[in-house]
């Protein structure tokens, strides 16, 4: 199956947790096809605390997505991650954006992620590498979505994708 995995870090060193974070992702069978480049991201709404770097990926695995959400809580638990309050600083925070043209929504899990069309942190690096991928519930791709969105927050490429 081909997600879109979004990934975000602002405590520690940064950009060493991202590259991480996507080794363990591979330890776990799951296959990073495409890397975004690497954006330094202002928090989103305003928030007092570090700026974020973030990446975009699109990645290959057999998982369905409730085992892979289970590996991600896993990879973030074991890199420090606590879950005290939602948009607090953190070394790493790793969510399913997209899987194929699939919508799922249970208890744990909702995808495409319900905020993807409202943050530039995650659509500007998911414009990089899929800017023509459609979003299966507003039916549009996600050139135009990003269009659209009223985030105002900075995000600016510092560098190209991370190397595994």
């Amino acid at each position: 199956m081909e997600y879109y995995l979004g990934l975000g870090s602002n405590l520690g060193q940064r950009e060493k947790n991202l590259t991480q974070a996507l080794k363990k992702l591979q330890n776990q069978g799951i296959y990073i096809e495409k890397i975004s480049s690497v954006y330094e991201t202002q928090p989103f709404g305003g928030a007092k605390q570090p700026w974020y770097m973030n990446i975009v990926v699109k990645a290959q695995t057999h998982l369905s997505p409730n085992r892979l959400l289970k590996k991600i809580k896993k990879i973030e638990k074991s890199m420090g991650r606590t879950l005290h309050g939602m948009n607090n600083p953190r070394p790493i925070d790793i969510d399913i954006l997209m899987l194929e043209d699939r919508v799922i929504k249970n208890n744990n899990l909702e995808i495409p992620h319900k905020e993807l069309a409202h943050r530039n942190f995650v659509l500007v690096p998911l414009l990089e590498i899929a800017s023509t991928l459609v979003h299966p519930v507003f039916k549009e791709k996600i050139s135009e979505i990003f269009k659209h969105c009223s985030d105002e927050s900075i995000v600016r490429k510092i560098k190209g994708p991370i190397s595994l």
